[in-house]
């Protein structure tokens, strides 16, 4: 993401969900409660702007995504989206598609990572954006349904037939895709799906723990290490060990690197400054 601004102002009022900024940890919060944070158009549009705005401004070293109330986000708005649907034409519905997608790209290729901090439910488009953030946190109290099958759709929305066999498997992705099933909390971590399971209640407070870890580390090596994660997927070896070898290269350059060798040597902790 390129961090030249145009001449457009930064959106200061976002009418879908609430951001907050504290010291270079971002956390977005669906703030649908009373429809467990069904997504809405507006609610799709503003996630692609806002993840465009802070990957250009790069303030942002690490974001956390979050859900209001009783669950993460049960999906689409089924009369806000579903009913809209239905009437609307080809091209229409190719422009809506593509929407949802390119939320999924712009957390895939914002230049900080991205926790999910899920309790409740997260469902459908609930259940992707979760999978597409860089951690999934999660309580006891969270089940995943990858529920597109359940409505007639292809179980492959938004990406998740690309990114869900990435993190669990073909075997698992296929169950999970096909059959639109519950996945709670427990069997979420044993195949994989979730990258911390913590005590109920605790999914927000060990979210904001770990970003708050990320935004004090050296934040471009964590860029370049979420950017190769998602480039390399589909490399062969050869041009994967090639990039890690430019990519190291470019670094070796940095301010952080020679920043840990001051600090090895003077027995203190090295102070990143992400250049």
């Amino acid at each position: 993401m390129s961090p030249f601004p145009s001449s457009a102002p930064r959106t200061d009022d976002w009418r879908h969900l609430r951001l907050t900024t504290d010291d270079g940890v971002a956390t977005v919060t669906l703030a649908r409660p009373e429809k467990l944070n069904a997504l809405t158009f507006g609610a799709y549009a503003d996630l692609r702007d806002l993840l465009a705005e802070l990957s250009r401004e790069r303030t942002v070293r690490a974001l956390v995504l979050a859900g209001e109330g009783r669950g993460f986000c049960s999906g689409g708005d089924v009369d806000d989206i579903i009913g809209a649907t239905l009437a609307m034409d080809t091209a229409q519905l190719l422009d809506f598609n593509r929407m949802t997608g390119q939320v999924v790209r712009a957390l895939r290729e914002t230049p900080f990572p991205v926790i999910a901090a899920v309790h409740g439910v997260a469902a459908g488009a609930g259940a992707v954006l979760a999978l597409a953030a860089d951690f999934r946190i999660a309580d006891p109290s969270a089940r995943f349904a990858f529920l597109f099958t359940k409505v007639g759709l292809s179980g492959g929305d938004m990406g998740a037939a690309y990114l869900l066999p990435r993190v669990v498997g073909l075997g698992h992705a296929t169950r999970l895709l096909m059959l639109g099933e519950p996945v709670r909390a427990l069997e979420a971590e044993r195949i994989g799906l979730i990258s911390e399971l913590t005590e109920e209640g605790q999914a927000d407070v060990r979210a904001a723990a770990l970003a708050r870890r990320l935004a004090d580390g050296p934040a471009l090596a964590l860029a370049q290490t979420k950017a190769l994660l998602t480039a390399e997927l589909d490399m062969p070896l050869a041009a994967a060990v090639e990039m890690d070898a430019a990519t190291q290269a470019l670094l070796m350059h940095g301010d952080d690197y020679a920043e840990f060798h001051a600090a090895f040597t003077e027995k203190r902790p090295p102070k990143w400054q992400g250049r």
